[in-house]
């Protein structure tokens, strides 16, 4: 599994997710970059995500939804704060109703992530998300925020795989 780290810290309210990949720092870019991508592994592999809109310029928003094994629907939106590909991208993350407009009822997070060669064809990106309060963190984290990051991540390394497949059979 490419995640290497898991840190939660209740007094900074933050929960940081660490995972190394055999990539550049450009490829695991892409990964957030290409909404068809995204797909492929942004939410676990019970809650496959669709990407509804993604616009990653400051000021632009990414909308998408997953689609659960009962068939609901949970959906979310990302508000870019920062983007400087291939190295960062920052955003406000939040949950949405089915019209796609913010559910004020659940805790926003912020977000960012951090993407870096540490050589030898290896990238670490981590992740770090933000809470605005103790009970939003403890909110998050029953309602599974650790484990399907975790999930989500591990699904990275087929993608990856399958770029080295590719590049054999040119």
């Amino acid at each position: 599994m490419t995640v290497t780290d898991v840190r939660k810290n209740a007094d900074d309210l933050t929960m940081t997710l660490t995972a190394e990949f055999e990539a550049s720092p450009q490829r695991v870019w892409q990964l957030w970059a290409d909404p068809r991508q995204l797909e492929r592994w942004w939410g676990p592999p019970t809650y496959p995500a669709t990407v509804d809109s993604h616009d990653l310029q400051v000021g632009g928003r990414v909308q998408y939804h997953m689609t659960g094994p009962e068939g609901d629907q949970p959906r979310g939106y990302w508000d870019i704060t920062e983007a400087d590909p291939p190295h960062s991208l920052a955003f406000r993350d939040g949950f949405a109703n089915e019209d796609g407009t913010p559910n004020t009822d659940l805790p926003i997070t912020t977000g960012r992530v951090t993407i870096e060669e540490i050589g030898d064809g290896r990238t670490r990106m981590s992740i770090d998300s933000v809470f605005p309060s103790t009970e939003a963190m403890e909110q998050l984290m029953a309602m599974g925020m650790e484990e399907g990051f975790t999930l989500a991540i591990g699904q990275i390394d087929a993608i990856l795989a399958e770029d080295a497949v590719a590049a054999g059979r040119s």
